[in-house]
């Protein structure tokens, strides 16, 4: 087996047996990189000296008997809308193109400490908007199991350079689905925690209220690794709970789920939903009733509301984040011949046209007149959802669902029809809004593409997904490695 083919825990038993150098496992990978990049345009900024910088210091520290910690020569990549100490953090938009940091963004900091080494900056759509990775101001990604589809977005080159083997462990951002559509669509695990689990200092903020931070995976083993080092309370986040967090690994003990109940949501038997997803639903639903699970009937009578509701508060917040790219502070600033003209011109140049079509959108909603007909009516859907989630989660410990309507779709097919777009989200969306943990898994292949399906926990319940998921690795198999024959 190749090293690049290896999960992030065989690679850090490796380097502390000393069956490889830190720095033979980053050459590997960057070679990988080198490899597939030219097809995959997966990656922003690569990071070939400082990875092997850093790789030579942890062989030294090593070689003096230190242990750096559970992640010690284990290849990482990162969104590029986490904050990268002097090295530069674009959010793929020509509004940040030249933008370097003076910090480290907190998950960031802790992958450090936990001895990983940061190889790339992962290409993403514009601002984090975005379901296919078109919207980057630089170019688009490949979908590797068919480089002529979308890996999803927005962290489409996280979940594609993971899916590829450039890393075992990447990382990205999710706010309406922005990890999981694109880790179903890559075959691969991806996960959003709960709202408040893991802080999101220094990651540029999308819509501050649905945002929150997780990782992509080849093997549950390595999401939990991840999550064991990046769930910790921070007090550089407000947000971000002090609660203990839990012993995530325990859940690959998990051999039965006697006494467990999973929840199909009536209302989502509506939908137009590709045959070879409702296949793997089908699949993953005989696995959990094998394992010993009741299945049950849930209901969220106000789902149907998500997908508008969503694309109301969003983008309402995103134009309050993003108002402070306006010529005058950092970032991209254009020539002008008065204030408002620089804020013009700045704001036409540095956006791309989704960026711009969500600000008009937040804009509107939040203007005189209109934030009580569509920002407060949206906000009061939600919390009437929030309800639903949480009777349901009185008769269901778990929720099982599908990632995605659809099967990877081919780049320009719906980057006209921005509804057809947001519609990949529908169902990874109201665990957003909800603050609720939510797993996107492979569920199987199809004609070469890989299957997603989508474990979703009532809030603080990453156990109960994990066990469930846990169980479905054993039945269904871990995710294949994707990219070999590019």
């Amino acid at each position: 087996m190749e090293l690049f083919e290896c999960s992030a825990a065989d690679l850090a038993r490796a380097v502390r047996e000393g069956a490889h150098s830190v720095a033979e496992i980053v050459e590997v990978h960057l070679g990988r990189m080198d490899r597939l990049e030219p097809v995959l345009s997966a990656i922003v900024t690569p990071l070939k000296d400082e990875a092997r910088a850093r790789a030579a210091a942890l062989d030294i520290a090593l070689a003096r008997g230190e242990n750096p910690g559970p992640l010690t020569g284990v290849p990482v990549i990162v969104k590029d809308n986490f904050c990268t100490r002097r090295i530069r953090t674009t959010c793929s938009s020509r509004m940040l193109e030249n933008w370097i940091p003076p910090y480290d963004a907190t998950v960031v900091s802790y992958l450090e400490r936990a001895g990983a080494v940061l190889i790339g900056k992962a290409n993403m759509d514009e601002f984090a908007m975005g379901s296919s990775t078109e919207h980057s101001a630089f170019f688009t990604t490949s979908n590797p199991w068919d480089p002529s589809r979308v890996p999803g977005g927005s962290s489409g080159g996280s979940a594609a350079s993971c899916a590829a083997g450039y890393a075992p462990l990447t990382f990205g951002s999710d706010t309406g689905g922005s990890i999981r559509q694109p880790a179903a669509f890559c075959g691969i695990y991806g996960f959003k925690p709960t709202y408040g689990m893991v802080s999101r200092y220094g990651v540029v903020p999308f819509a501050s209220s649905l945002d929150q931070i997780g990782p992509f995976a080849r093997t549950l083993e390595d999401l939990l690794l991840a999550m064991e080092v990046i769930a910790e309370a921070d007090e550089k986040d407000a947000t971000c709970s002090r609660a203990l967090r839990p012993d995530f690994r325990k859940a690959l003990d998990v051999t039965d789920l006697k006494g467990k109940r999973v929840g199909l949501v009536r209302e989502f038997e509506g939908y137009d939903i590709d045959g070879p997803i409702v296949d793997a639903l089908a699949r993953a639903r005989a696995a959990l009733l094998d394992a010993g699970a009741t299945v049950v009937d849930v209901s969220l009578p106000t789902v149907s509301h998500g997908l508008a509701c969503y694309y109301i508060i969003a983008p309402a917040e995103a134009s309050s984040n993003l108002a402070r790219f306006d010529g005058v502070r950092y970032g991209l600033s254009a020539e002008a011949d008065s204030l408002i003209d620089l804020y013009h011109r700045t704001r036409k140049a540095g956006f791309g046209p989704e960026v711009k079509r969500r600000l008009l959108t937040g804009t509107y909603v939040l203007s005189s007149g209109y934030y009580d007909a569509y920002y407060n009516k949206a906000l009061k859907v939600v919390a009437i959802l929030r309800d639903e989630f949480a009777r349901a989660f009185g008769e269901a410990d778990v929720i099982l669902a599908p990632t995605t309507p659809t099967l990877p779709f081919r780049k320009g097919e719906n980057i006209g029809d921005p509804i057809k777009m947001y519609m990949s989200d529908l169902f990874t969306l109201p665990a957003n809004m909800a603050g609720l943990p939510a797993l996107s898994l492979n569920g199987g292949y199809s004609d070469g593409l890989p299957v997603g399906i989508q474990l979703i926990g009532p809030r603080w319940g990453e156990m109960e997904i994990f066990s469930a998921a846990a169980v479905l690795e054993k039945a269904l198999g871990a995710p294949r490695l994707a990219g070999g024959d590019l």
